[in-house]
């Protein structure tokens, strides 16, 4: 079912594509013709209702009379023309990408590349800081998760997709890049200059205080976090600590199975980590994931923390240690990154990424542009980050100690 979706909308895209092609050698009548042959030719063809006589008609008008015809691209209006079909969805995580944004999309999976170091997205139509990864130029630069980021490069956000914003964040080491930004409680913009480098984040650290407390961080759901949480894992069984504080602070996520392999340590095997709902009218198709491990670590008194940088995988594994755990959750409302998307590679090295479904906690809450409330609200002033203070940690120490 989830492939008929996305034939849906190649159909589409192959319509399109061939309506460009005719047009250069082609009157409005010739185009009708053209479909009509192409129904009885193709495999997937266009609804029967579709129409693209408006669209024809705005291709030729564009191609008679626009005042510069050395910028009239004929490829650069497909992609536009595909890019705003995908964007009428309104749906932000959703996009098409041409294959400049493919390769780029492709280098941030493999997990090293140049930039400032930060995951972005867009939540209200507006840009804005998901999380600035660990020990990145953005972190130093001092941005935080929840900044908004107005201008970059003197360049408005404004309808502006994420594809767009990450190839002109993204650059070459040594370089400058210039982020106009504004942040809650600020009375006025600010631009905040980055260096460029390489980027290369952690998937953990974990530390065995003297009070034995473990206190484990998770910075992403890399492809190597499993086996980073794994040894993690193996040091805490073997240490003197008997409770253990998982903090999932400006996680942005990564992959399910990671957090569904993280979250076995914890949950016994065959409770449901998350659900995937295919939405409204395709109940009986929900797919359940369940823990596959084997709780070693259930047995310790758990807290967990989060803020408004947690972030998908990371809100999966939050409602999966509370729904099957009853475990606290500490700090700010998380970001509300719960749909599934899927990457289809199109004819020419490009990508369509499309959100086939959404996530919800084992008792079914969904996650997309709702987040998840902590039980225990803490908030970090500006004052806290300048002094180097941590009141959300100092009270999930308080917290595990008394449990």
């Amino acid at each position: 079912m989830i492939e008929c979706q996305g034939m849906k909308i190649e159909r589409i895209i192959i319509s399109m594509i061939f309506v460009l092609l005719l047009a250069g050698t082609m009157a409005g009548g010739g185009f009708y013709y053209g479909l009509e042959t192409g129904k009885s030719q193709c495999a997937i063809c266009p609804p029967e209702d579709l129409n693209f006589s408006l669209f024809w008609e705005t291709y030729r008008k564009l191609q008679e009379n626009y005042v510069d015809k050395e910028k009239f691209d004929t490829q650069k209006l497909i992609y536009g023309a595909i890019s705003g079909m995908v964007k009428s969805l309104n749906d932000t995580y959703t996009v098409f990408m041409d294959p400049e944004a493919a390769k780029i999309f492709n280098e941030d999976v493999s997990g090293s590349f140049e930039g400032v170091g930060m995951e972005f997205g867009i939540k209200k139509g507006q840009m804005q800081v998901i999380t600035p990864l660990e020990n990145t130029p953005a972190q130093r630069a001092g941005l935080r998760a929840g900044d908004k980021i107005i201008k970059i490069n003197d360049k408005t956000t404004t309808d502006m997709t994420t594809e767009e914003a990450v190839r002109l964040i993204r650059g070459h080491k040594g370089t400058e890049v210039t982020l106009t930004i504004f942040r809650e409680g600020w009375d006025k913009y600010e631009d905040i200059k980055i260096i460029r480098d390489v980027i290369e984040v952690p998937s953990l650290k974990l530390e065995i205080r003297n009070d034995n407390i473990a206190y484990l961080r998770l910075y992403q759901f890399s492809g190597k976090a499993d086996a980073d949480f794994n040894k993690a894992a193996l040091d805490i069984l073997n240490s003197n600590a008997d409770r253990i504080i998982l903090d999932l602070r400006n996680n942005p996520g990564g992959y399910l199975e990671v957090a569904q392999y993280i979250a076995g340590w914890f949950i016994e095997k065959g409770q449901i980590v998350t659900i995937q709902d295919f939405g409204k009218g395709r109940e009986k198709e929900k797919i359940e994931y369940k823990s596959q491990g084997n709780a070693v670590l259930s047995g310790y008194p758990i807290v967990l923390l989060i803020n408004e940088g947690s972030a998908s995988a990371s809100e999966i594994l939050a409602g999966a240690m509370r729904d099957n755990l009853n475990v606290q959750l500490i700090g700010k409302k998380s970001f509300g990154k719960g749909s599934v998307q899927e990457t289809k590679k199109l004819a020419d090295e490009s990508y369509l990424k499309v959100t086939v479904a959404k996530w919800l906690t084992p008792k079914g809450s969904s996650i997309s542009e709702v987040g998840i409330e902590p039980d225990v609200k803490v908030e970090l002033t500006d004052e806290d980050y300048k002094n180097k203070k941590d009141p959300q940690l100092d009270k999930a120490i308080e917290i595990i100690k008394n449990m």
